[in-house]
């Protein structure tokens, strides 16, 4: 896991204070820094250890730490039963509802046209969850 630094300068901008503060918070052992150079750099956990709550990430760090993939998926039945439909909607709904709480964002959404025996599936969520959920769709229609 790769650590992030800050200079003297960036943390007396993010803590509202300044530069001298901070470099005397330093020198006086208040404040956990490493000397590289003639510079201070002080980790973003001995950040949160002296601020005693977690340091927010600045708009660019945040989208190079935090990479996501996200699947969209949509699926169309044709000459589908309302029995089937159901199952499906069942099935898919059960599958999300048992997922772990510390789980990514998973949706579902399914509609199902009575008059021509249509049903539309849309997923939106991880590869691996959208692959799984495809799975369970493909084993209901085809039984």
């Amino acid at each position: 896991m790769e650590s992030q630094f800050y200079s003297v300068e960036q943390v007396a901008d993010r803590l509202g204070l300044h530069v001298r503060t901070v470099r005397n918070y330093v020198r006086d052992g208040r404040l956990k820094a490493v000397r590289i150079g003639k510079q201070y750099r002080i980790a973003r956990e001995d950040l949160e250890a002296f601020t005693g709550r977690p340091v927010a990430p600045s708009p660019g760090e945040s989208a190079r730490r935090r990479r996501h993939v996200d699947a969209s998926s949509i699926v169309e039945i044709d000459a589908v039963s309302p029995e089937t439909a159901y199952r499906v909607t069942t099935l898919l709904t059960a599958s999300i509802a048992h997922r772990g709480q510390d789980t990514r964002p998973l949706r579902v959404e399914t509609a199902y046209d009575e008059e021509r025996g249509r049903m539309k599936v849309v997923i939106l969520g991880g590869p691996a969850d959208t692959a799984r959920l495809l799975e369970y769709i493909d084993a209901v229609v085809e039984s």
